[in-house]
């Protein structure tokens, strides 16, 4: 069996060898030639999984270590038979912290509370409900938008346009399809409150920079449309700026890598399917107080000093990701 696996995946060598030809390449140089005889491939966002890459190849099965899949072409994938697994729900505490730490900073900065605040969660799956859950024990007031969870539960969601009139915040975690393509455009900022905050650690195309920026609306991003080459025009607009890293915690990568090889132990009968990195943390989610996270989570993650760097040297914008020091969660 002979396996493909983007370079920069966390913990994996070694893993896999005793049963498979493992071969590590930078993912985004991963070519036709490099595929064709694979029984698998274990990639990041930065391969381009379509016809282009796989027509005429073996391959059967693609693990991304990742939430999303908006870098596979799944309905042909499907269509040739090729199986699909993501790692969701795997770095859902690592976001949660950047997200802490942006609210503990705008708190800081902007001097308040968080019961003076109605924070807007757009997109209320793995990442979106455990933002909601923690922000409501912070105090925060939050209304949240997920059409599709709406139309299957009823569950009393509210419409996206009643979320950018109510909320002081949004924050946007949500998939990259062809319905949340630049739903945050110039119409949604033109019904948002003065001054306003948009938070953003989905995709970089769910929000239109160019409309943002015109729009004058203080924002915080992770992601950025046409990565790794951002505008510099928002880049310098932002109160914070990340390099798609948010969700970059070391257990949170430790358990991308598990999962990805559970998927692959389940599909060709490896004995691997409870495996965990020895070297990183086990997950240790509990509850915080919003006092204790304004106290502690500068000494846990200093997400300004992180802006600083991105917009001091955005040309690192890569090597930033791909050296980057994961960060513990501790809540």
């Amino acid at each position: 069996m002979k396996i493909i696996a983007d370079s920069a995946i966390p913990f994996l060598r070694g893993v896999l060898e005793p049963w498979a030809e493992v071969c590590y390449l930078p993912g985004s140089q991963i070519a036709p030639q490099d595929v064709v005889n694979a029984d698998a491939l274990v990639i990041r966002t930065r391969t381009r999984c379509d016809e282009r890459l796989l027509a005429g190849s073996r391959v059967r099965l693609i693990a991304t270590a990742t939430i999303g899949f908006d870098h596979i072409d799944t309905a042909w994938c499907a269509a040739n038979g090729i199986r699909v697994a993501t790692a969701a729900g795997c770095n859902s505490r690592g976001v949660l912290q950047w997200v802490g730490a942006v609210l503990a900073y705008l708190a800081r900065s902007q001097g308040w509370q968080p019961a003076q605040r109605t924070l807007g969660i757009v997109g209320a799956g793995h990442v979106g409900s455990l933002v909601r859950e923690y922000a409501r024990m912070w105090g925060f007031r939050v209304v949240c938008c997920d059409p599709p969870r709406e139309e299957r539960e009823h569950c009393g969601f509210r419409h996206l346009a009643e979320v950018a009139r109510e909320a002081d915040i949004i924050t946007f975690h949500t998939p990259l399809d062809d319905t949340t393509r630049h739903m945050a455009d110039s119409a949604l900022f033109e019904q948002m409150k003065p001054g306003a905050v948009v938070l953003n650690s989905s995709r970089g195309e769910v929000v239109d920079g160019g409309a943002l920026l015109q729009s004058g609306h203080p924002c915080v991003l992770d992601v950025w449309e046409h990565e790794p080459n951002l505008d510099p025009a928002l880049l310098g607009h932002t109160l914070l700026a990340t390099p798609h890293v948010a969700g970059y915690s070391e257990q949170g990568k430790a358990m991308a890598t598990a999962m990805s090889v559970a998927t692959l132990a389940r599909f060709f009968g490896l004995p691997l399917t409870e495996w965990y990195p020895s070297e990183a943390a086990p997950p240790a989610p509990r509850p915080i107080t919003w006092q204790e996270l304004c106290t502690t989570i500068r000494g846990a993650y200093d997400i300004e000093a992180e802006s600083r760097g991105l917009k001091a040297q955005p040309a690192d914008f890569e090597r930033m990701r791909d050296h980057y020091p994961y960060r513990r969660e501790y809540f």
